[in-house]
Parts: C-alpha cells; structure tokens; sequence
C-alpha cells in the first residue's frame, strides 16, 4: 500500500516537473516563431486551438462520458475566453516584443495578480506582507520597464508594448484561476478541454480568416514548422493534460512550486541558444520579482496556520 502510494505521488511530481518544462521551453519557441513573422498571431493561436482540441476530442471518445448542462456549457464558453483565448494571444503578441528572460521574470507575478482576484472574489484579506512582496515585484517589474526603455539596444529588448501585453495575459489568467476553479473541477481535463478549446476556436475564426489569405505558409522555414508542432502538441495539449495529472497525486503548494521551474528553464535555453543575454540589470529585477513572490507566499502560509490553528 505505501509503495502504491508512494508510485502515485511520484506521478505527480514527474506529472508538474514536464509540464513545467514544456512551458519553459515554450517561451523561447514562441519567441523564435514570433522573429520569423511569417505567422500572425491571430493565425498561430486558431491552428493551436483547432489542432489541439481535435486531440482533446479524439481522446474523449475513450474515456468515460460525461453530461454537461447547458448552463455549465455557457460558463465553459466563458472560461475558455479568459482561460484559453485571451491568455494564449496575447502571450503570443507579447513574446514578439519581449526577450525571454524578460517575459520569464515577469511571469512569476501571476500569483500576486490572483491574490488580488481572490481578495475581491474570495475575501481573502491583503496583509503587510502580500504589500511588502508586491512592492518589491513590482519594483524589479519597474526596473526591467525602465531599462528596456531608456537602455535598450535595439529590436532586441523589450519594448513597452511587450510588458502591456505580458500585463494583460497575467490579469486575464489570474481572473480565469480566480472565477472558473469551482466550474473546472465539475469535470474531467478533457472534458472541460474539449469545450473550451472549441469555443476560443470558433472565437478566433472570424479574426484569423482574413489573417490567412495573407499569410505566406510557404515561406515558414522547416525549423519553424518543428517549432509549431512543439507548441501545439507538446505546449498546448500534453502541458494542459499533465498539469492536472499533478494536482490530482500531489498537494497544490507542491504544483504551484513547480511553476519557478518555467523561468529557470526559460532563461536558460534562451541564454544557451544566444536568444537573449543575463545582465546586471535582469538579474537585479529576478531578485526583486523573487523575493516578492516569496514574500506573498510566506504572507500565504502564516494565514493558513493561523487558520489551522484557530479551527
């Protein structure tokens, strides 16, 4: 029985670790589909949903069905506007105007912006520290803005336009954790995927169909098209299946930490690969954006075991 136990809990650990991974990876894969630009975003996010909700729908024909009433279909309609279809396009316009390791050390700020979502829909209670920590996020968040503003070297770096949509993809998604956890939990991953990836499609395609008699497919190198199908097989449908994999095997906190492993990757294969470069600058707002992050969290914890305490 403790082995059992034990196997399953290590699931969940591999299950969060790739899914990571893949998202880590991801960031510089984008960044390289985006510097080609043969692909508008528009396009690039219509193939992704058609392709990888196809697989979700495929594999639901397997698995065990489920009814979902009419009034729950209307809210996963909603949830997959702010939990696939805005997050995903503008983070695909955001990586076209953002290096890697920007967009990585800005990304670990999602927590802090669904703090806030659960203070205003949860009640939860903003503390001196959650302050504190998002201050000093926010402060390296500053920095990185100012530098690539008034310091930067080129095409490059990161332009303001890259950090507004980095903004919006973070506030999106925080309302998506926020709003729509109680409705995803009703029902399986692929269930829920499969209609959420339906609809931000069919959302898509009145933007993306004017976008494709434009678009050159022909000029897209064959490195790129390998890139592509990383992002929609690899980033799109294995990620979004391993993740809930993991927080069905381990505790949230534990998934929830694997997620500083998607920076770390990023900003290493980014720097290995010579798409972007570590200074002074970078490392000093990665410090600032951490040690925020830590701070909400160890602000997170000490409410939980007072919680635990008085209970």
């Amino acid at each position: 029985m403790l082995g059992k136990m034990n196997s399953r809990i290590a699931v969940g650990h591999a299950a969060a670790a790739a899914a990571y991974v893949i998202f880590g990876i991801n960031v510089v894969v984008c960044r390289d589909i985006a510097i080609e630009g043969h692909i508008e975003p528009i396009v690039l996010f219509s193939m992704r949903a058609l392709v990888a909700g196809a697989l979700f729908w495929l594999l639901s024909f397997f698995m065990p069905k489920e009814h979902v009433p009419t009034k729950d279909l209307l809210k996963l309609c909603g949830a997959g506007v702010l939990g696939l279809f805005l997050p995903q396009l503008t983070f695909l316009h955001a990586i076209a105007h953002t290096t890697p390791v920007d967009l990585s050390v800005m990304s670990t700020t999602t927590p802090i912006f669904t703090m806030f979502v659960a203070a205003i829909f949860l009640k939860e209670p903003i503390t001196w520290k959650k302050a504190l920590g998002v201050a000093l996020s926010f402060g390296g968040i500053l920095w990185l803005i100012l530098q690539s503003t008034f310091g930067g070297n080129g095409a490059s770096e990161t332009e303001p336009i890259g950090i507004m949509f980095c903004f919006a993809n973070y506030i999106v998604f925080a309302f998506y954790l926020g709003t729509c956890r109680n409705l995803i939990a009703r029902y399986s991953v692929v269930t829920s995927m499969k209609w959420m990836f339906l609809v931000s499609f069919l959302i898509s395609l009145p933007f993306s169909i004017p976008k494709l008699a434009t678009t050159e497919f022909a000029a897209v190198s064959s490195q790129v098209w390998w890139e592509i199908g990383f992002m929609i097989v690899f980033s799109t449908f294995i990620a979004y299946y391993l993740i809930p994999i993991g927080q069905q095997r381990i505790r949230p906190t534990l998934v929830s930490m694997y997620g500083y492993l998607q920076p770390i990757i990023a900003i290493a294969v980014a720097i290995w690969t010579g798409m972007d470069r570590l200074t002074f600058t970078k490392i000093l707002a990665t410090a600032l954006v951490f040690s925020g992050v830590w701070v909400v969290n160890q602000s997170r914890a000490a409410v939980a075991e007072t919680q635990k305490t008085t209970t």
